[in-house]
């Protein structure tokens, strides 16, 4: 259990568990029990949170996950699109969209990547040409996570193509239930479909669903892509939620109860403490933990584990303005999965290549292995991180490209 100062709580989480967590209650009912009690994401400031430390938020999630109640709404409602609503939306998106992310009432999905606009993703061509009252979205996005179930997507498109790359982009809270938008997953190695393409003709956002201001969206996405790769390198707070917000999945009537946890929760896409010591128990019952190559690999992720905590509570805490620690502590997830990988598929030595709930490590471990590439990717690739640490943070010369002030229809486009 982790121990926290008392000061940092509000109330005691056991006895508040004690009194409200109801297995029988729908999902719907228990989200709303969370958001009301200020709970969903308790590190918010008030009135949406409590303004709690990472340490309290911590112990909250540890002590869910110790009765088996069912984590708040999780994704990139929580994750993504509140924080950029919180700092950029108008009084009226604030009001009718923050509580139903924090109560689960909508899901939400990120369409920003394109096929010629990944990494590049100021190169994006989706258009948004304005219509009286509405805007007119064409275009097609990629590698949307959760677009299958999505309610809405915080998307990004080209609103002014005279204007330069970066400042003719407009940000919108997007309604995905509507004709003109098309959603197709796209499984991956893992057997899963996280990721989606999504094809867009015609569709319509209306122009008070817009973020921030016309043309200004690469500012209003820097704070969505800041907060992505801080998320990322470790600097989310939750219990794990197998439920999926929103009315496309159909989760929100059934009981909270029966998405169990007789799994560990542990995230897939990260690594912290939960992780070391699933791999540290697994030495153990392999009677693998003197082995010195295996304890090595392990002490070696224990440290980055506790350097990356310290980065994080060093960002949460004001104290870090370099400007890239979101980046920072991103590249270290990623080396931190892949030493994870490593330390595991050691471990289990020829049962990694057996996936299923009845392999080595119930199969946590070869998810892990088949995940292991994609961290390094989604959010922006490492080689990107380590550009944007080298050009804002050391002061190292940008590559060669044409003048900022190229208006976009005049740059070469990615195909």
């Amino acid at each position: 259990m982790t121990t926290i100062p008392a000061v940092d709580l509000d109330l005691d989480v056991d006895v508040w568990l004690d009194a409200h967590w109801d297995p029988a209650a729908t999902v719907a009912e228990w989200w709303h029990e969370l958001a009301e009690a200020r709970l969903s994401n308790p590190m918010l400031p008030e009135p949406w949170g409590r303004g709690w430390s990472r340490a309290a938020a911590t112990a909250l999630a540890e002590a869910m996950q110790r009765r088996g109640a069912l984590g708040p709404p999780a994704g990139i409602g929580m994750m993504l699109a509140l924080p950029t609503i919180l700092a950029h939306g108008s009084a009226d998106l604030i009001d009718r969209y923050v509580p139903r992310i924090l109560d689960g009432r909508d899901g939400w999905c990120q369409l920003f990547s394109e096929p010629g606009a990944g990494s590049d993703l100021a190169g994006l061509q989706t258009s948004a040409v304005l219509d009286g009252d509405e805007w007119i979205i064409n275009g097609q996005k990629v590698w949307t996570s959760g677009g299958q179930y999505a309610d809405f997507g915080i998307l990004l498109a080209r609103s002014s193509p005279d204007a330069p790359k970066h400042r003719g982009i407009t940000y919108f809270a997007f309604p995905m239930i509507q004709p003109g938008v098309d959603v197709r997953p796209l499984r991956e190695m893992t057997g899963h479909a996280l990721f989606n393409e999504v094809f867009i003709d015609n569709a319509r956002v209306p122009a008070r669903d817009r973020i921030g201001d016309v043309d200004d969206g690469w500012r209003v996405a820097n704070t969505t892509l800041m907060v992505e790769r801080s998320s990322i390198g470790g600097g989310s707070v939750a219990a794990r939620s197998a439920a999926v917000p929103g009315t496309v999945a159909g989760h929100l009537e059934r009981p909270a109860g029966s998405f169990g946890s007789d799994r560990p929760m542990i995230n897939v896409g990260m690594v912290g403490p939960g992780r070391l010591a699933q791999l540290r128990e697994l030495a153990e019952g392999r009677g693998l933990a003197a082995d010195p190559v295996i304890r090595q690999g392990l002490a070696r992720l224990h440290t980055l584990v506790e350097i990356n905590a310290w980065h994080i509570g060093r960002m949460k805490s004001g104290n870090a303005n370099t400007g890239g620690e979101g980046n920072i502590a991103k590249l270290r997830n990623s080396e931190m999965l892949r030493l994870a990988r490593d330390v595991g598929c050691a471990i289990l030595g020829a049962g990694a290549t057996i996936t299923g709930p009845g392999s080595p490590s119930g199969g946590d471990v070869q998810e892990l292995t088949l995940m292991s590439p994609a961290p390094s990717i989604y959010g922006g690739t490492d080689q990107v991180q380590r550009n944007i640490i080298g050009e804002r943070v050391l002061g190292l010369p940008k590559e060669p490209g044409p003048p900022s002030g190229t208006p976009f229809r005049e740059l070469l486009r990615n195909r």
